[in-house]
Protein backbone atom coordinates (compact mmCIF):
# COMPACT_ATOMS: atom_id res chain seq x y z
CA UNK A 1 0.00 0.00 0.00
CA UNK A 2 3.05 2.01 0.60
CA UNK A 3 3.97 1.46 -2.59
CA UNK A 4 1.63 2.25 -4.43
CA UNK A 5 0.82 5.45 -2.53
CA UNK A 6 4.81 6.52 -3.43
CA UNK A 7 4.12 5.52 -7.08
CA UNK A 8 0.89 8.01 -7.43
CA UNK A 9 2.95 10.66 -6.08
CA UNK A 10 5.40 10.39 -8.39
CA UNK A 11 2.91 10.21 -11.02
CA UNK A 12 1.20 13.43 -10.06
CA UNK A 13 4.55 15.19 -9.67
CA UNK A 14 5.57 13.68 -13.92
CA UNK A 15 1.79 15.43 -15.11
CA UNK A 16 2.80 19.09 -12.98
CA UNK A 17 5.95 18.79 -14.47
CA UNK A 18 4.86 18.14 -18.13
CA UNK A 19 2.09 20.55 -17.33
CA UNK A 20 4.44 23.41 -16.04
CA UNK A 21 6.70 23.22 -19.51
CA UNK A 22 4.03 23.26 -22.03
CA UNK A 23 3.79 25.74 -24.50
CA UNK A 24 0.87 28.85 -23.67
CA UNK A 25 -1.06 29.24 -26.57
CA UNK A 26 -0.66 32.03 -29.45
CA UNK A 27 -2.42 35.76 -27.75
CA UNK A 28 -5.65 36.60 -29.83
CA UNK A 29 -5.90 39.45 -31.13
CA UNK A 30 -8.35 41.52 -33.86
CA UNK A 31 -7.17 42.38 -37.14
CA UNK A 32 -8.90 44.26 -40.44
CA UNK A 33 -8.13 43.01 -43.41
CA UNK A 34 -6.94 46.20 -45.30
CA UNK A 35 -9.04 47.72 -48.85
CA UNK A 36 -9.56 50.80 -49.99
CA UNK A 37 -13.03 52.55 -49.22
CA UNK A 38 -14.44 56.14 -50.12
CA UNK A 39 -12.84 59.06 -48.20
CA UNK A 40 -13.76 62.88 -48.19
CA UNK A 41 -10.46 64.75 -47.78
CA UNK A 42 -11.12 67.58 -45.12
CA UNK A 43 -9.44 70.78 -43.67
CA UNK A 44 -10.73 72.60 -40.11
CA UNK A 45 -9.86 75.98 -39.60
CA UNK A 46 -10.98 78.32 -37.23
CA UNK A 47 -13.72 81.02 -38.96
CA UNK A 48 -16.06 84.17 -37.88
CA UNK A 49 -19.68 84.42 -38.49
CA UNK A 50 -20.59 87.34 -40.37
CA UNK A 51 -23.97 89.32 -41.79
CA UNK A 52 -23.66 89.68 -45.38
CA UNK A 53 -25.17 93.11 -44.94
CA UNK A 54 -24.74 95.19 -41.55
CA UNK A 55 -26.62 98.42 -41.99
CA UNK A 56 -26.42 101.19 -38.79
CA UNK A 57 -29.78 103.29 -38.74
CA UNK A 58 -28.49 106.86 -38.29
CA UNK A 59 -31.07 110.12 -38.69
CA UNK A 60 -30.42 112.41 -40.93
CA UNK A 61 -32.38 115.57 -39.71
CA UNK A 62 -32.93 116.72 -36.20
CA UNK A 63 -35.92 116.84 -34.57
CA UNK A 64 -38.29 115.06 -31.59
CA UNK A 65 -38.17 111.24 -31.57
CA UNK A 66 -42.15 110.46 -32.03
CA UNK A 67 -42.38 106.73 -32.62
CA UNK A 68 -40.81 103.30 -32.61
CA UNK A 69 -42.41 101.01 -34.53
CA UNK A 70 -40.96 97.59 -34.00
CA UNK A 71 -39.52 94.85 -31.11
CA UNK A 72 -36.00 95.15 -30.29
CA UNK A 73 -34.36 91.70 -31.05
CA UNK A 74 -37.06 91.10 -33.90
CA UNK A 75 -37.29 90.17 -37.49
CA UNK A 76 -37.97 93.38 -39.87
CA UNK A 77 -38.55 93.40 -43.42
CA UNK A 78 -37.29 95.52 -46.25
CA UNK A 79 -39.30 98.61 -46.23
CA UNK A 80 -40.64 98.22 -42.90
CA UNK A 81 -41.10 101.73 -40.91
CA UNK A 82 -39.17 101.56 -37.84
CA UNK A 83 -38.93 104.83 -36.65
CA UNK A 84 -40.94 108.00 -37.13
CA UNK A 85 -39.14 111.79 -36.16
CA UNK A 86 -41.52 114.86 -35.91
CA UNK A 87 -42.59 115.87 -39.20
CA UNK A 88 -44.54 118.69 -38.61
CA UNK A 89 -41.99 121.81 -39.35
CA UNK A 90 -40.06 119.02 -42.61
CA UNK A 91 -44.22 118.84 -44.24
CA UNK A 92 -44.42 122.40 -43.32
CA UNK A 93 -41.34 123.37 -45.25
CA UNK A 94 -42.69 120.99 -48.08
CA UNK A 95 -45.93 122.70 -48.61
CA UNK A 96 -43.99 126.02 -48.58
CA UNK A 97 -42.01 124.80 -51.23
CA UNK A 98 -44.48 123.62 -53.29
CA UNK A 99 -46.08 127.21 -52.99
CA UNK A 100 -42.82 128.72 -54.53
CA UNK A 101 -42.90 126.63 -57.25
CA UNK A 102 -46.78 127.28 -58.27
CA UNK A 103 -45.82 131.43 -57.91
CA UNK A 104 -42.30 130.41 -59.91
CA UNK A 105 -44.46 128.51 -62.81
CA UNK A 106 -47.35 131.69 -62.86
CA UNK A 107 -44.24 133.92 -63.45
CA UNK A 108 -43.08 132.34 -65.96
CA UNK A 109 -46.38 131.78 -67.76
CA UNK A 110 -46.83 135.66 -67.98
CA UNK A 111 -43.28 136.13 -69.09
CA UNK A 112 -44.14 133.53 -71.76
CA UNK A 113 -47.07 135.29 -72.86
CA UNK A 114 -45.13 138.82 -72.91
CA UNK A 115 -42.78 137.16 -75.14
CA UNK A 116 -44.83 136.16 -77.32
CA UNK A 117 -46.15 139.21 -77.90
CA UNK A 118 -43.10 141.35 -77.90
CA UNK A 119 -42.14 138.79 -80.78
CA UNK A 120 -45.49 139.64 -82.84
CA UNK A 121 -45.49 143.16 -82.64
CA UNK A 122 -41.65 142.89 -83.77
CA UNK A 123 -42.46 143.95 -87.43
CA UNK A 124 -45.49 146.46 -87.20
CA UNK A 125 -44.75 150.31 -86.13
CA UNK A 126 -45.33 149.36 -82.74
CA UNK A 127 -42.74 146.80 -82.08
CA UNK A 128 -39.12 147.42 -80.93
CA UNK A 129 -35.92 145.16 -80.93
CA UNK A 130 -35.11 146.28 -77.07
CA UNK A 131 -38.42 145.27 -76.07
CA UNK A 132 -38.21 141.75 -77.33
CA UNK A 133 -34.74 141.25 -75.69
CA UNK A 134 -35.80 142.60 -72.74
CA UNK A 135 -39.22 140.00 -72.38
CA UNK A 136 -36.79 136.86 -73.63
CA UNK A 137 -34.42 137.99 -70.74
CA UNK A 138 -37.02 137.88 -68.08
CA UNK A 139 -38.58 134.45 -69.81
CA UNK A 140 -35.59 132.81 -69.09
CA UNK A 141 -34.77 134.44 -66.05
CA UNK A 142 -38.18 133.20 -64.74
CA UNK A 143 -37.50 129.96 -66.04
CA UNK A 144 -34.52 129.52 -64.09
CA UNK A 145 -36.49 130.84 -60.92
CA UNK A 146 -39.08 127.85 -61.53
CA UNK A 147 -36.11 125.55 -61.64
CA UNK A 148 -34.67 126.57 -58.60
CA UNK A 149 -38.05 126.56 -56.65
CA UNK A 150 -38.15 123.41 -57.94
CA UNK A 151 -35.16 121.65 -56.50
CA UNK A 152 -35.94 123.93 -53.71
CA UNK A 153 -39.08 121.63 -52.93
CA UNK A 154 -37.12 118.34 -54.06
CA UNK A 155 -35.04 118.84 -51.12
CA UNK A 156 -37.78 119.46 -48.85
CA UNK A 157 -39.70 116.50 -49.68
CA UNK A 158 -36.20 114.64 -49.08
CA UNK A 159 -36.14 116.04 -46.10
CA UNK A 160 -39.47 115.10 -45.26
CA UNK A 161 -39.01 111.49 -46.17
CA UNK A 162 -36.22 111.41 -43.68
CA UNK A 163 -38.89 111.94 -40.73
CA UNK A 164 -39.48 108.02 -41.24
CA UNK A 165 -36.45 105.75 -40.71
CA UNK A 166 -37.50 102.60 -42.91
CA UNK A 167 -35.42 99.48 -42.99
CA UNK A 168 -33.18 98.62 -45.93
CA UNK A 169 -33.49 94.80 -45.63
CA UNK A 170 -34.50 91.69 -44.82
CA UNK A 171 -32.79 90.95 -41.12
CA UNK A 172 -32.87 91.06 -37.63
CA UNK A 173 -32.74 94.61 -35.98
CA UNK A 174 -30.71 95.17 -32.48
CA UNK A 175 -31.85 97.05 -29.34
CA UNK A 176 -32.65 100.98 -29.38
CA UNK A 177 -30.10 103.32 -28.59
CA UNK A 178 -32.32 106.55 -28.23
CA UNK A 179 -35.80 106.38 -25.99
CA UNK A 180 -39.02 108.52 -27.33
CA UNK A 181 -39.11 112.06 -26.84
CA UNK A 182 -35.43 112.73 -27.34
CA UNK A 183 -34.27 115.18 -29.90
CA UNK A 184 -32.34 112.94 -32.08
CA UNK A 185 -30.09 114.36 -35.27
CA UNK A 186 -27.44 113.62 -38.03
CA UNK A 187 -24.72 113.52 -34.77
CA UNK A 188 -27.25 111.22 -32.39
CA UNK A 189 -24.77 108.28 -33.86
CA UNK A 190 -26.65 104.57 -34.57
CA UNK A 191 -30.00 104.47 -33.35
CA UNK A 192 -30.15 100.80 -34.11
CA UNK A 193 -28.47 97.88 -36.76
CA UNK A 194 -30.40 95.81 -38.50
CA UNK A 195 -28.18 92.64 -39.90
CA UNK A 196 -29.06 90.27 -42.61
CA UNK A 197 -29.86 86.74 -41.59
CA UNK A 198 -30.04 84.45 -44.39
CA UNK A 199 -27.91 83.33 -46.08
CA UNK A 200 -25.04 84.79 -44.06
CA UNK A 201 -21.25 84.63 -44.38
CA UNK A 202 -18.18 83.11 -42.81
CA UNK A 203 -14.51 84.72 -43.10
CA UNK A 204 -11.71 82.91 -41.95
CA UNK A 205 -7.64 82.32 -42.85
CA UNK A 206 -5.66 79.32 -43.89
CA UNK A 207 -1.73 78.81 -43.75
CA UNK A 208 -0.50 79.37 -47.97
CA UNK A 209 0.64 75.76 -48.16
CA UNK A 210 -2.67 74.68 -47.34
CA UNK A 211 -4.53 77.35 -49.95
CA UNK A 212 -1.98 75.75 -52.17
CA UNK A 213 -2.29 72.16 -51.59
CA UNK A 214 -6.39 73.00 -51.81
CA UNK A 215 -5.71 74.02 -55.14
CA UNK A 216 -3.87 71.89 -56.06
CA UNK A 217 -5.98 68.91 -54.65
CA UNK A 218 -9.40 70.29 -56.57
CA UNK A 219 -7.70 71.80 -59.83
CA UNK A 220 -9.20 68.56 -61.74
CA UNK A 221 -12.11 68.77 -60.01
CA UNK A 222 -13.18 72.35 -60.43
CA UNK A 223 -11.26 74.64 -58.43
CA UNK A 224 -13.19 76.08 -55.54
CA UNK A 225 -16.36 74.58 -56.69
CA UNK A 226 -15.24 71.08 -55.75
CA UNK A 227 -15.24 72.18 -52.11
CA UNK A 228 -18.16 71.90 -49.68
CA UNK A 229 -18.26 73.66 -46.35
CA UNK A 230 -19.41 72.83 -43.56
CA UNK A 231 -19.48 74.12 -39.90
CA UNK A 232 -19.10 73.06 -36.42
CA UNK A 233 -20.66 75.18 -34.16
CA UNK A 234 -19.54 75.93 -30.49
CA UNK A 235 -21.20 73.12 -28.80
CA UNK A 236 -19.28 70.87 -31.15
CA UNK A 237 -22.88 70.08 -33.39
CA UNK A 238 -22.38 70.33 -37.02
CA UNK A 239 -24.48 72.75 -38.69
CA UNK A 240 -27.16 70.81 -41.24
CA UNK A 241 -26.74 73.37 -43.67
CA UNK A 242 -23.75 73.15 -46.73
CA UNK A 243 -21.85 75.86 -47.68
CA UNK A 244 -19.70 77.12 -50.79
CA UNK A 245 -16.51 79.24 -50.78
CA UNK A 246 -16.63 82.61 -53.13
CA UNK A 247 -13.94 84.54 -52.08
CA UNK A 248 -10.07 84.41 -51.96
CA UNK A 249 -8.22 87.23 -51.03
CA UNK A 250 -6.04 88.95 -53.62
CA UNK A 251 -3.16 89.44 -50.59
CA UNK A 252 -1.49 87.50 -48.49
CA UNK A 253 -0.97 88.40 -44.80
CA UNK A 254 2.60 89.49 -44.22
CA UNK A 255 2.77 88.60 -40.52
CA UNK A 256 1.22 85.07 -40.49
CA UNK A 257 1.73 83.89 -44.13
CA UNK A 258 -2.23 83.32 -44.46
CA UNK A 259 -4.74 83.73 -47.37
CA UNK A 260 -7.98 85.21 -46.08
CA UNK A 261 -11.45 83.35 -47.32
CA UNK A 262 -15.07 83.72 -47.27
CA UNK A 263 -17.69 81.48 -47.95
CA UNK A 264 -21.75 81.95 -47.67
CA UNK A 265 -23.92 79.51 -45.65
CA UNK A 266 -27.62 79.44 -45.72
CA UNK A 267 -28.92 80.54 -42.23
CA UNK A 268 -32.91 79.20 -42.34
CA UNK A 269 -35.22 79.44 -39.32
CA UNK A 270 -34.85 76.72 -36.77
CA UNK A 271 -38.09 74.68 -37.35
CA UNK A 272 -40.36 74.70 -34.52
CA UNK A 273 -39.22 78.52 -33.06
CA UNK A 274 -41.87 80.43 -35.46
CA UNK A 275 -41.77 83.64 -35.15
CA UNK A 276 -40.87 83.86 -31.36
CA UNK A 277 -38.66 87.00 -30.39
CA UNK A 278 -35.59 85.22 -30.03
CA UNK A 279 -32.80 84.37 -32.20
CA UNK A 280 -34.27 81.68 -34.17
CA UNK A 281 -31.63 80.85 -36.72
CA UNK A 282 -28.83 78.45 -35.93
CA UNK A 283 -25.99 81.19 -36.82
CA UNK A 284 -25.56 84.83 -35.31
CA UNK A 285 -23.02 87.44 -36.53
CA UNK A 286 -20.01 88.02 -34.26
CA UNK A 287 -19.90 83.73 -33.65
CA UNK A 288 -16.84 82.30 -33.98
CA UNK A 289 -17.26 78.33 -35.58
CA UNK A 290 -14.94 75.86 -37.23
CA UNK A 291 -15.13 75.73 -41.00
CA UNK A 292 -14.75 72.47 -42.19
CA UNK A 293 -13.72 72.55 -45.86
CA UNK A 294 -14.69 68.99 -47.21
CA UNK A 295 -14.25 67.39 -51.03
CA UNK A 296 -17.33 67.38 -52.50
CA UNK A 297 -16.28 63.83 -54.35
CA UNK A 298 -14.46 61.08 -52.47
CA UNK A 299 -11.34 59.29 -53.06
CA UNK A 300 -10.34 55.76 -52.51
CA UNK A 301 -8.04 55.30 -49.81
CA UNK A 302 -7.07 52.53 -46.89
CA UNK A 303 -8.03 54.19 -43.51
CA UNK A 304 -7.71 52.25 -40.16
CA UNK A 305 -8.58 53.19 -36.78
CA UNK A 306 -6.51 55.71 -35.13
CA UNK A 307 -5.15 53.42 -32.49
CA UNK A 308 -3.90 50.93 -34.97
CA UNK A 309 -1.34 53.60 -36.07
CA UNK A 310 1.84 53.00 -33.34
CA UNK A 311 4.36 56.00 -33.40
CA UNK A 312 8.12 56.07 -31.74
CA UNK A 313 11.60 56.74 -32.63
CA UNK A 314 11.60 55.50 -36.04
CA UNK A 315 8.37 57.27 -36.98
CA UNK A 316 4.80 55.61 -37.43
CA UNK A 317 4.28 52.08 -38.05
CA UNK A 318 1.77 49.45 -37.73
CA UNK A 319 1.79 45.55 -36.71
CA UNK A 320 0.17 43.33 -39.56
CA UNK A 321 0.25 39.03 -39.48
CA UNK A 322 1.75 37.49 -42.42
CA UNK A 323 0.10 34.29 -43.57
CA UNK A 324 2.15 32.04 -40.70
CA UNK A 325 0.16 34.40 -38.33
CA UNK A 326 3.59 35.97 -37.47
CA UNK A 327 3.63 39.51 -36.03
CA UNK A 328 5.87 41.90 -38.51
CA UNK A 329 6.37 45.73 -37.97
CA UNK A 330 5.21 48.21 -41.23
CA UNK A 331 6.12 51.89 -41.39
CA UNK A 332 3.30 53.73 -42.90
CA UNK A 333 2.96 57.21 -43.88
CA UNK A 334 0.28 58.74 -42.74
CA UNK A 335 -2.34 61.29 -45.11
CA UNK A 336 -5.35 62.71 -43.52
CA UNK A 337 -6.30 61.77 -39.88
CA UNK A 338 -9.27 62.72 -37.41
CA UNK A 339 -9.45 61.38 -33.94
CA UNK A 340 -11.14 58.07 -34.86
CA UNK A 341 -9.38 57.13 -38.06
CA UNK A 342 -6.50 57.35 -39.78
CA UNK A 343 -5.47 57.45 -43.74
CA UNK A 344 -2.82 55.50 -44.68
CA UNK A 345 -0.65 57.41 -47.78
CA UNK A 346 1.81 54.59 -48.29
CA UNK A 347 3.12 50.99 -46.29
CA UNK A 348 0.29 48.50 -46.29
CA UNK A 349 -1.67 46.97 -49.72
CA UNK A 350 -5.07 45.88 -49.67
CA UNK A 351 -5.34 42.37 -48.67
CA UNK A 352 -2.70 42.40 -45.54
CA UNK A 353 -4.01 42.04 -42.20
CA UNK A 354 -3.65 45.05 -39.99
CA UNK A 355 -3.94 44.48 -35.71
CA UNK A 356 -6.41 47.07 -34.11
CA UNK A 357 -7.25 44.94 -30.91
CA UNK A 358 -4.37 42.90 -28.71
CA UNK A 359 -1.41 45.51 -29.87
CA UNK A 360 -0.28 46.00 -26.15
CA UNK A 361 0.07 41.88 -26.18
CA UNK A 362 2.42 41.34 -29.23
CA UNK A 363 5.44 42.41 -30.82
CA UNK A 364 6.90 41.85 -34.18
CA UNK A 365 8.15 37.88 -34.53
CA UNK A 366 5.46 36.65 -32.39
CA UNK A 367 2.91 34.34 -33.49
CA UNK A 368 -0.94 35.31 -32.95
CA UNK A 369 -4.12 33.50 -33.09
CA UNK A 370 -5.92 36.27 -35.22
CA UNK A 371 -9.51 37.08 -35.16
CA UNK A 372 -10.88 39.01 -38.86
CA UNK A 373 -13.21 41.97 -37.75
CA UNK A 374 -14.93 44.03 -39.54
CA UNK A 375 -13.08 46.77 -41.54
CA UNK A 376 -13.66 50.52 -40.30
CA UNK A 377 -15.75 53.16 -42.52
CA UNK A 378 -13.93 56.55 -42.79
CA UNK A 379 -15.27 59.03 -40.97
CA UNK A 380 -15.37 62.39 -42.44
Amino acid sequence: MRRLTMGLVAAVILIGGEIAHAAPPPPAVSVVVVKRQPVYQEQSYIGRVQATRIVNLVPRITGYLEQRLFHQGGEVKQGQLLYVIEPGPYQAAFDQANAAVASAQATLDNAKITLARAQNLLHTPAGQRSTLDDARATEESDAANLAAAKAQRETAAINLSYTQIRSPVNGRIGPTSVNIGNVVGPTTGTLATVVTQNPINIRFSMPVRDALKLRDQFARQGGLDAVALRLRLPDGRMDKQSGTLDFTSNLISQSTDSLALQGTIANPVIPGLGDAKVNNRELTSGEFVTVVLRSKHPTEEIVLPRDAVLADQLGDYVLTVNDKNIVTRRKVTLAQTTPATATIASGITPGDRVIIDGIEKVHPGLTVQPDVVTSPIAQG
